[in-house]
């Protein structure tokens, strides 16, 4: 398979997962609301913009909900998906994306400055690690380790993986870099509620590749005129559920 069509692939995926999990993480007054999904152009650059606001009251922490005003748990986010490099920003969380064609053996792919990067945690995500997982997160129809794609043959994943992979010439392979910079400033609570911002981003990531790799048999065949349908109906499908129901998907009161 070509690299260009790897990619291609892989973003469909990856679009198909986000509009999946956001179904799955809304309902009961909570959850991810649509606001802007359209095309943008800004000189050189082309890609997909979304504004999205994150209504996140039951997923942080009890000190912050107990702390916080009416109305400061709800969250803007501003996505620019200029594909393979991705960038978001929201209220306190800057997620930057490159996707590179190789597993991981890169540094400061990014390009900070020495100063920045020396202060940069470099953290693994290895999907197929069990141990990555909680208990409370872990779905066996989710797990790369046990999962067999019909039309693509691919999987279960072994424990050296990484390793075969690497070993094949004619095996495309992409790596997701991801830079996240958080800036909580809440006097008092700044440190505390960084750090949890960081352990449930890498939550998250780690989660929804994992998904991403199962759900292959329910995306593989897609186009990107198929992705835009859904991501036009998942809109309306938020909306209404985010009116009815209980709360879904990850929450803080999950975590021990």
């Amino acid at each position: 398979m070509h690299l260009s069509v790897f990619l291609l692939q892989y973003q469909v995926g990856q679009l198909f997962s986000v509009a999946e999990a956001s179904k799955n993480e809304t309902g009961g007054g909570e959850g991810i609301e649509v606001l802007k999904n359209e095309p943008y152009e800004n000189n050189e650059e082309k890609g997909q913009y979304t504004h999205k606001i994150y209504h996140l009251k039951s997923k942080v922490p009890a000190f912050v909900r107990l702390l916080a005003p009416e109305g400061a748990l709800v969250f803007h986010e501003k996505a620019w998906n200029a594909y393979p490099y991705c960038r978001t920003n929201n209220f306190f969380i800057k997620i930057e994306t490159w996707h590179k064609p190789d597993l991981g053996t890169q540094e400061n792919v990014h390009k900070l400055d020495l100063s920045t990067w020396q202060n940069v945690a470099v953290v693994p995500i290895d999907i197929a690690d069990g141990s990555q997982v909680s208990n409370a997160d872990y779905k066996p129809d989710e797990d790369p380790v046990r999962f067999k794609s019909v039309k693509t043959g691919r999987g279960p994943l072994g424990p050296n993986w990484q390793e075969e992979l690497a070993s094949k010439t004619d095996c495309p392979k992409m790596c997701a870099y991801k830079l996240v910079t958080v800036k909580f400033k809440w006097w008092g609570l700044q440190t505390k509620v960084e750090n949890f911002i960081h352990e449930q981003e890498k939550r998250i990531f780690t989660n929804f590749h994992r998904q991403l790799f199962c759900w292959i048999d329910r995306w593989v065949d897609l186009t990107m005129d198929d992705i835009r349908r859904m991501e036009a109906e998942t809109q309306r499908e938020l909306d209404e559920l985010r009116k009815q129901g209980n709360v879904r998907g990850t929450s803080a009161a999950e975590e021990k």
